[in-house]
């Protein structure tokens, strides 16, 4: 009974949470941290029982370009960095969108509920004074399983087929610059860095931020989001954060680099 609780605690977790939670739950085995970055940065200093991930091991490159790893592929990474069945999985790094590709790959295996995201960054956690190591822990051992899948990954067809709907809004996360060479119809530039409170120390904006900058990006009650940027990575961070406050969304993963391949496909200048 002591252990269904636990896990149930472990589990009941918000979308975001605080470093002081973090903290708390630092000798918890139903949490498990993984830092999303470089090996460099995570041996200079990490979470405690944080292990580390490059997000590349979630990537398969091909002729179409930037895309999510097969399943298989994906439980050995997460499995390795210590993801496991029935854990409540906190992510982190220091950047934020490879962090949101990651958190993409575990929704792609069924695990999207199990994660939470650290408020700010290890330099928020490090000006906080809390314990940093420099230690990296065995491999994970799981047992991580696949479950089916949330149908939230969409592609071009989806996209063209939903351009003038008016339940969709079309977000595009990508910069000035790259909006300016180009963008998808009807679609809306929204800045990722606008997630966050302080852009520094990652820490985001709170739920009702977060909902007005959608608000302001035009979305509007009862519409279902689509997000896409050049690959999918800041996408992927921009539907986290949709989710994370309850708007309906989904995520173009082949993004601009698919789309403008196609002669077919409208594009705005």
């Amino acid at each position: 009974m002591l252990h269904i609780l636990a896990l149930l605690a472990a589990t009941s977790v918000e979308p975001i949470v605080s470093t002081d939670w973090l903290q708390t739950h630092l000798n918890d085995p139903n949490v498990r941290v993984i830092y999303v970055g470089e090996r460099d940065d995570y041996e200079r200093a990490h979470v405690p029982g944080a292990r580390l991930m490059d997000h590349m091991e979630t990537v398969r490159m091909g002729a179409d370009g930037h895309r999510l790893a097969s399943n298989d592929v994906l439980i050995r990474a997460f499995t390795k960095a210590g993801a496991a069945d029935g854990v409540r999985i906190v992510l982190y790094g220091d950047s934020p969108m490879a962090t949101g590709w990651v958190n993409t790959a575990l929704i792609a295996i069924g695990h999207g509920d199990d994660v939470s995201w650290l408020d700010g960054g290890i330099a928020l956690w490090q000006s906080e004074h809390r314990p940093v190591s420099t230690t990296a822990p065995q491999p994970g051992a799981g047992p991580l399983t696949a479950r089916p899948a949330p149908d939230f990954i969409v592609d071009a067809a989806w996209v063209r087929s939903h351009l003038k709907s008016p339940t969709t809004r079309v977000l595009d996360v990508r910069s000035q610059q790259e909006w300016n060479n180009g963008h998808l119809p009807g679609a809306t530039l929204v800045l990722w860095q606008d997630l966050f409170a302080d852009r520094t120390t990652q820490k985001f904006k709170s739920p009702d931020g977060i909902r007005a900058l959608l608000s302001q990006a035009g979305v509007a009650p009862g519409q279902e989001i689509v997000t896409y940027c050049a690959v999918g990575m800041r996408a992927s961070l921009m539907y986290w954060a949709a989710r994370s406050v309850g708007v309906p969304a989904k995520l173009y993963i082949g993004s601009w680099q698919d789309w403008s391949h196609d002669s077919e496909n409208p594009i705005v200048k």
